[in-house]
């Protein structure tokens, strides 16, 4: 080999992430997000008004008593309201608003609100964020645990038929291509998912389960329940990206058609807006019991 070719390789070093479960990215990378525990209801109120897609929410409790595991949606208040807000639980007592929650299902990853407080909201460059269950996807002051799947909740046929091999129908439902850009690196030479036989495909008759982005827009809802019903049992569901789980900044519009997601069950949750390949490969990875 020529000297040149030598020293090129020599510089760039290897040009691929060796060990795709123990990399590491960039601290400016925005992953996921602490809530300091001493944020008050007053600063969570504020944070609820600045958040452009109402990611930020409050856990509803009655006094005295430990915050319950649901999750109340955080309303839009006026600029001047800046007191927390109350209402009352079904039995007529009163209830009160006292943790702020992140769902990151629901947030773009814009920051602001670590940007307004600083000292109260952090993110960090933990990229693992996917997750089978919906409500792993929120998060609640000091919680500094990181994201995981329930095994329990994993389908037994997917681990038997798809831990060795796993190939994939990508459906971009509306969505803005930043998404599907980031599935379409994981398979480059840098991520190689390949390498874990972990594919996508073009026919959804050679694929094992689909991936949706986007929103899914009422044009493309039948579109996607073809692609869904042309994929062989048993088959997988994932959502990859902020649109596909909660409809991001497009939630609401009358221009979506979600019932597509009521009516399936789906195995993984991906965040991200745009999930990073690391995020929907480790993701992909724990779903089929890869090591």
């Amino acid at each position: 080999m020529p000297l040149k070719e030598i020293n090129i390789f020599r510089r760039h070093g290897k040009q691929y992430v060796p060990d795709l479960r123990k990399a590491e990215l960039p601290a400016i990378f925005r992953g996921r997000p602490i809530i300091s525990r001493d944020i008050t209801a007053t600063q969570a109120t504020a944070l609820c008004n600045l958040c452009p897609v109402g990611a930020i929410g409050m856990i509803s409790v009655k006094p005295g008593m430990k915050p319950e595991p649901k999750v109340i949606a955080a309303t839009r208040l006026l600029p001047d309201d800046v007191s927390a807000p109350d209402t009352k639980s079904p039995d007529g007592s009163r209830m009160e608003f006292s943790e702020c929650t992140i769902d990151l299902g629901k947030c773009v990853f814009c920051r602001e609100c670590e940007f307004a407080l600083p000292g109260k909201i952090r993110f960090t460059n933990d990229h693992k964020l996917a997750s089978n269950v919906r409500e792993r996807l929120i998060i609640s002051p000091g919680n500094d645990r990181p994201i995981q799947l329930d095994p329990v909740m994993v389908r037994r046929e997917i681990r038997y038929f798809f831990k060795h091999a796993l190939k994939l129908r990508q459906v971009s439902a509306a969505g803005d291509n930043s998404a599907e850009m980031e599935l379409n690196a994981a398979g480059n030479v840098n991520f190689d998912m390949g390498r874990y036989g972990i594919e996508f495909v073009a026919s959804p008759r050679h694929a094992d389960g689909i991936v949706i982005t986007g929103p899914i827009s009422q044009n493309m809802a039948e579109a996607l329940q073809i692609c869904y019903d042309a994929i062989p049992s048993p088959k997988i569901v994932i959502l990859a990206g902020t649109d596909a789980i909660s409809g991001g900044i497009f939630s609401g519009s009358e221009a979506l058609s979600r019932e597509f997601l009521n009516n399936y069950r789906v195995d993984l949750y991906v965040p991200g807006n745009p999930p990073h390949p690391l995020t929907f490969i480790n993701g992909i990875l724990d779903l089929i019991g890869r090591q």
